[in-house]
Order: C-alpha cells, then structure tokens, then sequence
C-alpha cells in the first residue's frame, strides 16, 4: 500500500504541473487498460492534452484526487470538447491514412 501511495503521490505532482503550465488548470478521464493499469487522460484549460500511466485504477484515482482535478467518466462530451489540436495532430490522425505529407515523407 505504501509503495502505491509514493506512486499516486508522484502522479499527482505531474499532473499538478501540466495543469500549471496549461492554463493552471486540468481535467482527467482514468481508463483502465487491462494488466498495464490505467490511463490518466489530461485535458488542461488552454486545450492541451496528454496522458499519464499509473499501475492501477485505484492509484490513478488517489492521484487525481491529490491533484484535485476534476475526472470524468469518459473523454467525451464536455471534455472532449476543450481539446484543440492543431496541424500536427491532424497530420498524425488523419494525413497517414489519408495518403497526407506525413505517409509520403516515412518513405523516403
């Protein structure tokens, strides 16, 4: 337990940090993906978005709850909405399958 408690100690701390340097504030969705853990989606308040991985589902939720972010219970909706992307994820998302810039530049 201990051990799990150092752990969600350490994930709050980053998420408190992407939260201050991404509007000073965030947003999260936890996703359990199976013997890996669970997922910690961050959405902050300028739009920016990434993600943290924690060993459980439980310790995810001490983190954020340390973190005092609120948390969602999926990534759509209201969440979903806040997040901005710009070129390169639309390269990333879309350009790849589509035959964009960014498949025609991983062959050469």
């Amino acid at each position: 337990m201990a051990d799990s408690s150092k752990r969600a100690a350490k994930l709050a701390k980053e998420i408190t940090a992407f939260a201050q340097r991404h509007g000073g504030s965030a947003e999260g969705q936890i996703a359990y993906v199976g013997q890996t853990g669970a997922r910690i989606s961050l959405v902050g308040a300028d739009g920016s978005w990434g993600d943290l991985m924690a060993p459980s589902v439980e310790t995810a939720r001490l983190a954020t709850e340390r973190a005092g972010i609120t948390v969602h219970e999926s990534f759509a909706g209201e969440m979903a909405e806040k997040v901005k992307t710009g070129p390169y994820e639309w390269n990333r998302m879309a350009g790849i399958q589509l035959g964009g810039q960014a498949a025609s530049s991983a062959g050469a």
